[in-house]
């Protein structure tokens, strides 16, 4: 028998022993904590705990599952709450409580609830890896679809009739090439650390629609891209997460809370239940999946709360799904890895971190992506990581490192979340590498006009950001008429436009249209007026007229249903400007 010969942390060592391969899934103790094997040799076997090895004791028998640390798949995984190794919240609250006891044994699926099937195949259908062999409604708005192990192929040779059975009922058997019969359950279980195959990757080209401006319009993200939201502490990382959760395109949201403070993340699951998601009136969390490790639970089980969200994300984009993956927060997730790193003896590198920090950071970021999966369905994975760095310095290795593998960078400024601009996101310090990609959706799907007009806005904002450099210097009084213009345009575009209000109907959610009006109501404002300070209006003048405060208030004054507003907008921004000119050139 295998025991424990060393115990550091949620580091556990066994001595003399060839039983236990890498990564395979282990039982530490009496207790039965779950672990895994994460270094061998011919002396001893190392595995990282993902339980609390409080009262562990040398001694104590350690026994193999055979398998790798595993998610299990299967519907019922929808509108519940799990802890970082797929252990249900609930279920473990009613067997010890508020706190998690260590070494409980429960299910990661219900296998009591009963679901409506439907059988998809018939006896003699050749079915290969992926394949969709039952359906039923996991919740009212998702289908579950039942499919093929991605390494599993053969002949139908029973169905069971339509009806209700659980995850683990018998509803198909094939049998195997090689003669043998598989009996197919509702559920199935795959490796975390596995991504899960599909048959070609497809062009990223289509928006992951948020609704937020500063996001959608001038810092896209594409369904199956990757975003990192970095920011200090009160910046809004896990409330412009949330803000994402609820109003984003995608079918399916799941949330990982990565070590983050206990009572943030009962505020998020308390808010998550009683959200009404826009799309269909229904509960938010009916296409919803929370993963709660706060940084009171065991450390080590934030690196498998990463790899389990993920997992789960694969699968339901595997049926043709389009998933959003909200991590929140990978730093802390890195600083896991660091402390297993240090109780393992290894060679730090900068700031402590382990030398491999970069290549698990990809690895993870790799896993996103828009696919055609095996049995032909389109769907998406789609990663926006919240990185923590201390003291908002984004030097540090954890934002350096995440920045190479990622194509969106939201930089959140603290000075714009105190001055309470949201979402915070400092346009001149983020970046986009979508934006190209997404040109041609923009164009079929909004108007041909939509990137010049981006680019305009932009423009402006970049002009603007010199421009301080010079006022801080010697005051903005001494800057000729048209650079007073650029600064006023810019107020406009940054209050008008970038800043959004989360508590009102019409702000919280933009639609696409409405912000390409919005776009064309400032930039017309920009051209008049630049005409009449060309002709000898002052600055001054122009701001009297009361019209750049109207276009400010356009996001509350024109609702998101009546885009033939701006046309009337629009007249009254060049009548009022024209009238203006007039009034000064005949002075």
């Amino acid at each position: 028998m295998n025991t424990i010969y060393s115990i550091n942390g949620p580091v556990v060592k066994v001595k003399d022993t060839d039983d236990f391969s890498m990564l395979e899934m282990v039982y530490v103790g009496v207790k039965k904590l779950v672990g895994e094997v994460i270094a061998v040799n011919s002396e001893e076997t190392t595995i990282q705990v993902y339980e609390s090895t409080t009262g562990l004791k040398p001694g104590e028998p350690v026994s193999g599952s055979g398998m790798p640390m595993s998610a299990t798949l299967g519907p019922g995984i929808l509108s519940n709450i799990f802890d970082g190794i797929e252990r249900p919240l609930r279920k473990l609250e009613e067997i010890s409580g508020a706190f998690i006891a260590e070494g409980a044994e429960v299910s990661s699926l219900d296998t009591v609830k009963k679901y409506s099937v439907t059988i998809k195949v018939k006896v003699g259908d050749k079915l290969c890896g992926g394949d969709i062999y039952a359906v039923c409604p996991e919740t009212p708005v998702i289908e579950h679809r039942c499919m093929l192990r991605p390494n599993l192929s053969g002949e139908v040779v029973w169905t069971a009739p339509d009806g209700d059975y659980t995850v683990n009922d018998t509803v198909v058997k094939i049998r195997k090439p090689d003669g043998s019969e598989e009996e197919l359950t509702l559920c199935q279980k795959w490796p975390i650390k596995q991504a899960r195959p599909f048959t070609k990757r497809l062009p990223i080209n289509r928006p992951l629609i948020t609704g937020q401006r500063v996001i959608d319009t001038v810092l896209p993200i594409a369904k199956g891209g990757t975003a990192a939201i970095p920011g200090g502490f009160g910046t809004g990382k896990t409330m412009t997460q949330h803000q994402l959760a609820k109003w984003c395109d995608a079918d399916i949201i799941v949330y990982i809370g990565c070590g983050e403070r206990g009572n943030e993340m009962t505020q998020v699951l308390e808010e998550f239940s009683g959200l009404v998601d826009p799309r269909t009136g229904k509960s938010l969390t009916d296409r919803t999946i929370l993963i709660a490790n706060t940084s009171n639970m065991p450390v080590a089980a934030r690196e498998a709360s990463i790899y389990t969200g993920i997992t789960l994300a694969e699968y339901y984009r595997d049926m043709g799904y389009h998933i959003a993956i909200m991590a929140d927060s990978t730093s802390r997730w890195a600083e896991a890895l660091r402390e297993i790193s240090g109780r393992l003896e290894e060679m730090p590198a900068e700031e402590g971190f382990p030398a491999y920090l970069p290549s698990r950071i990809s690895e993870f970021y790799e896993r996103a992506g828009y696919v055609e999966s095996l049995n032909g369905r389109e769907g998406s994975v789609t990663i926006i990581g919240a990185v923590s760095p201390q003291g908002s310095d984004f030097s540090e290795p954890v934002t350096q490192n995440t920045k190479r593998f990622v194509r969106c960078f939201w930089a959140l400024d603290k000075a714009l979340a105190y001055a309470r601009h949201y979402p915070a996101i400092n346009w001149n310090d983020s970046y986009s590498e979508y934006t190209d990609d997404l040109g041609e959706y923009y164009e079929e799907n909004v108007n041909s006009d939509f990137l010049k007009y981006r680019l305009e806005i932009t423009k402006i904002l970049h002009e603007e950001n010199k421009l301080m450099e010079i006022v801080k210097l010697i005051g903005s009084d001494v800057l000729p008429e048209d650079q007073k213009l650029v600064i006023e345009i810019a107020r406009v575009v940054r209050v008008g436009f970038l800043q959004q209000n989360a508590y009102h109907k019409d702000d919280t959610y933009v639609p696409l249209e409405k912000q390409f009006l919005m776009m064309g109501a400032i930039l017309n404002l920009y051209t008049s007026s630049k005409k009449a300070v060309e002709a000898g209006v002052s600055t001054a003048d122009l701001l009297k007229t009361g019209l750049f405060e109207k276009v400010i208030k356009i996001k509350y004054d024109i609702p998101n249903d009546k885009p033939e507003m701006f046309r009337l907008l629009n007249v009254e921004i060049e009548q009022g400007i024209k009238k203006l000119t007039q009034e000064v050139l005949s002075l």
